[in-house]
């Protein structure tokens, strides 16, 4: 049976919410929580984009057992990968000391995020050549041995980390396509996506091995329209078509693409699930572990949290056990 986890909302809780909010998983009895990293959120309502890796300190002083994800960080342009291999480096051994395993899920990214400092949005080959390059990058690090590292894409010159985790977390790519899920099972240590992606298939097809992660996005309230209604308002960027969320700049530009997004369409929507009914819920929950996922994580759209978890805890979670 897979394990069921929580999505820590990065853009639209603020750091110390999120913490509590991690806590409250694992009183709930979630088996994980993942966490976003981004620079900006979707768009303005949602109101928030705190730095993860301090984030992640916090969560790894208040809670006791529950494992972590952060899913996924774009180690190739905002920060550079030296500096994300210490923040991991030094995020994984806080976790390691009570046990809990953390897993570092990584992609290509969204310009949304990784503009921010002024450089060119390179092509998704470019970006996917980066990722490797990065990856390599960290792994070296992580070893704890002086680096140097002269590559295309990055430099690292005498380069050593001195806090390491006794185990390196397993690296999980990100991938939407076939021919990335291809890159990803040479890459990664495990894999990550959103939806019941069958690309899954061909990551493990091409020898891919490890965790597999998937998000389910909800917005439970105990009215339908009142969820329709507040995923319209907090999550509308969920039924972009295309590849408009890898390309839109900004937050503004988001908005104005979200003003096609009617709130008949989050009802009909198969990706943001608004229907109260639990069997509704563990359905969906059921496809991610049919397609071959083994972590699926549970993204609660909007501020309802606290009646999200009563619902997953009463009706939802003792359907896994």
């Amino acid at each position: 049976m897979a394990e069921l986890g929580y999505a820590l909302s990065s853009e639209e809780h603020g750091p110390n919410e999120l913490v509590d909010l991690a806590a409250r998983a694992e009183d709930a009895g979630f088996d994980f929580v993942s966490i976003s990293d981004h620079f900006h959120p979707w768009i303005s309502q949602q109101g928030h984009s705190p730095f993860v890796w301090s984030t992640l300190g916090g969560i790894a002083r208040e809670t006791d057992d529950i494992d972590v994800g952060v899913g996924v960080t774009c180690p190739i342009m905002r920060v550079h990968p030296a500096i994300v291999a210490q923040a991991v480096a030094s995020v994984t051994a806080m976790f390691e000391d009570s046990g809990q395993q953390f897993y570092f899920g990584v992609g290509t990214g969204e310009n949304l995020n990784e503009h921010v400092l002024g450089d060119q949005w390179p092509s998704h080959r470019v970006r996917l050549e980066m990722l490797e390059e990065a990856i390599e990058v960290i792994r070296k690090l992580w070893t704890g041995e002086m680096t140097s590292h002269h590559g295309e894409h990055y430099t690292v010159r005498n380069a050593k980390l001195f806090t390491t985790p006794e185990q390196s977390p397993p690296i999980c790519v990100s991938a939407y396509g076939d021919q990335t899920a291809e890159r990803a099972a040479e890459l990664g240590d495990g894999f990550w996506s959103v939806g019941p992606q069958d690309v899954v298939e061909t990551y493990e097809e091409n020898g891919g091995e490890g965790p597999k992660f998937s998000q389910l996005t909800v917005c439970y309230a105990e009215d339908e329209d009142e969820a329709v209604e507040t995923a319209h308002e907090w999550w509308p960027n969920s039924l972009l078509p295309g590849q408009l969320a890898t390309e839109l700049e900004i937050p503004k530009f988001f908005e104005q693409a979200c003003e096609l997004v009617e709130q008949e369409d989050v009802r009909e929507s198969e990706s943001l699930v608004t229907d109260p009914d639990p069997a509704t819920h563990v359905e969906n929950l059921r496809e991610f572990v049919d397609a071959g996922y083994d972590h699926v994580y549970v993204h609660q759209v909007g501020p309802n949290q606290e009646q999200f978890f009563e619902f997953y805890e009463d009706e939802i979670l003792p359907e896994f056990e």
